[in-house]
């Protein structure tokens, strides 16, 4: 019997949104038949030390290790906006992945990003984009948001063609939308339905 087309979605939250938009994603892939949601987190690091963070987080998904990159047929990225750019624990995880890098275990595999901004110009779009740069790197097949799903036209929150996002506000406790919700679950679905097409 064949296994279940396995998507990784990875994701840093500090506040929760970029959680909860990782949720979301993982319902569009649980909606595609023979799909299955991997869901990890990263720890957080320190600015003067390494991290001293438990092996185990004490609540939430695990940790994800270099073995989850390997297995996964899709990856879904999901970091806060941190200056136009992922925040420095999912960067610090990326920095470590040479070795899928050397034996090209992430080629041609699909991949999309989410992320999460105190405002609406806060760096959304610089974030996605930025994110997909070690993804091109290692040779992953890169799954945006088409105007087909028309929540891009009418959303005045989050959502970009680029890939699935939240307003946060600057005290990071605006509720995620509706339609930001949608767009992330439209994520999902697209990545999975990418994933199985390339396995058959």
């Amino acid at each position: 019997m064949e296994h279940a087309v396995e998507i990784l979605v990875l994701y840093y939250s500090r506040y929760g949104a970029t959680r909860r938009l990782a949720d979301a994603v993982c319902d569009g892939i649980h909606g595609v038949a023979g799909c299955n949601a991997r869901l990890r987190t990263v720890p957080p690091i320190s600015a003067v030390c390494e991290a001293t963070e438990p092996a185990i987080p004490s609540e939430g998904p695990p940790y994800a290790e270099p073995k989850d990159l390997d297995e996964c047929d899709g990856l879904v990225l999901g970091s806060p906006t941190r200056f136009g750019n992922m925040a420095a624990p999912m960067k610090y995880f990326i920095d470590q992945t040479l070795g899928q890098w050397l034996s090209g275990a992430m080629v041609g595999k699909p991949a999309g990003v989410f992320t999460s901004t105190g405002s609406l110009h806060g760096g959304q779009e610089a974030t996605l984009l930025s994110m997909m740069l070690p993804l091109l790197h290692h040779g992953m097949l890169i799954v945006g948001i088409p105007y087909s799903e028309s929540d891009l036209l009418t959303t005045t929150t989050g959502g970009t063609p680029y890939g699935a996002s939240h307003v946060a506000g600057p005290d990071s406790t605006r509720p995620v939308t509706d339609e930001e919700i949608r767009i992330a679950r439209a994520l999902g679905q697209r990545i999975a339905l990418t994933a199985k097409k390339l396995r058959s």
